[in-house]
């Protein structure tokens, strides 16, 4: 797929895409909730090698296709690694789903209810050598813990700092600051948010986009504006924390967003599954955050 042609399916493609990106922090609780447990590695290599192996399963599974799974996010290391002998871009592309990379560096401590991604002194280096990969994006991850408006505004900001230079890189950022759903403020921050993410769209240039990921929000339709905003390529919803029956409701309650789910994909994937166990049970997985994705719920009218 050339660029334009990532683009359009970025844009108008019937599916979700699927977070592949679990970093160094969160390796081992995602292999615990495949089936392999912290002693089942010695060292870091070990451990990569491990979950390497359970991407390169999903990647390579025929329930696993850009009929219904649009695009994927990697970790880097997931990036400079092989699916089937091919480089994993490549075994995405062949597929017909749209690769992206990770790129933050994990989050500064909480300051003013959030979390500021840390510093990326070798970004554009990373950003150079992915889209030499075939990678079509990135995606970049903070915290909004509660509604501090000046801390959602600082997020904000970094946000859209860091997506500038990844459009100069002629590639597509996803710009993530999540609400934490555990917040005891969370409808506030989904408003203040989205009051934010517009006023950084409208500074935008002329001709740029860029992609969102957000938490579902409280109040179904409050990120409407953000979806039918020119500069917004398309909005995805992370599960964040929520079961997939449940964010697939929360899903399907929200018009024009589609799934870019991690945990949520991959609850029901073991190592020890046969491998058509495991296809039936990442098909199944599939088809209901596609489903999510694609059938939205009708409104219901309020008194």
């Amino acid at each position: 797929m050339q660029y334009s042609e990532m683009t359009a399916k970025m844009a108008d493609g019937d599916g979700f895409i699927a977070a592949l990106d679990q970093s160094g922090g969160s390796t081992p609780k995602a292999l615990k909730g495949y089936g392999i447990e912290e002693g089942a590695w010695s060292n870091e290599e070990e451990m990569f090698g491990l979950i390497h192996e359970m991407r390169a399963r999903i990647i390579s599974s025929p329930a696993f296709t850009g009929e219904k799974v649009i695009g994927a996010i990697l970790f880097e290391r997931t990036m400079d690694g092989q699916v089937e002998g091919v480089p994993t871009p490549q075994a995405l592309l062949a597929k017909g789903v749209v690769p992206f990379i990770k790129i933050d560096k994990g989050l500064e401590d909480e300051a003013n209810g959030v979390q500021l991604m840390k510093p990326m002194p070798t970004l554009d280096a990373l950003l150079a050598r992915s889209k030499a990969l075939g990678v079509f994006g990135t995606k970049e991850r903070s915290v909004i813990n509660s509604a501090n408006a000046e801390g959602i505004a600082a997020v904000v900001k970094q946000q859209f700092e860091i997506g500038l230079q990844v459009l100069g890189h002629e590639m597509m950022p996803i710009i993530e600051p999540e609400v934490n759903i555990k917040s005891e403020t969370r409808a506030e921050c989904d408003t203040i948010l989205r009051d934010e993410i517009l006023k950084n769209l409208d500074a935008l240039p002329e001709g740029k986009q860029v992609m969102l990921k957000l938490s579902l929000p409280v109040v179904p339709g409050t990120f409407d504006a953000l979806v039918e905003h020119p500069k917004v390529l398309r909005v995805v919803a992370l599960s964040g924390g929520f079961s997939r029956s449940e964010a697939c409701v929360e899903l399907a309650k929200n018009k024009g967003i589609i799934a870019s789910f991690s945990r949520a994909l991959l609850s029901d994937l073991r190592s020890q599954m046969s491998d058509a166990e495991f296809n039936a049970a990442l098909a199944e997985a599939i088809d209901e955050i596609y489903q999510g994705s694609t059938q939205k719920a009708e409104a219901v009218p309020t008194a």
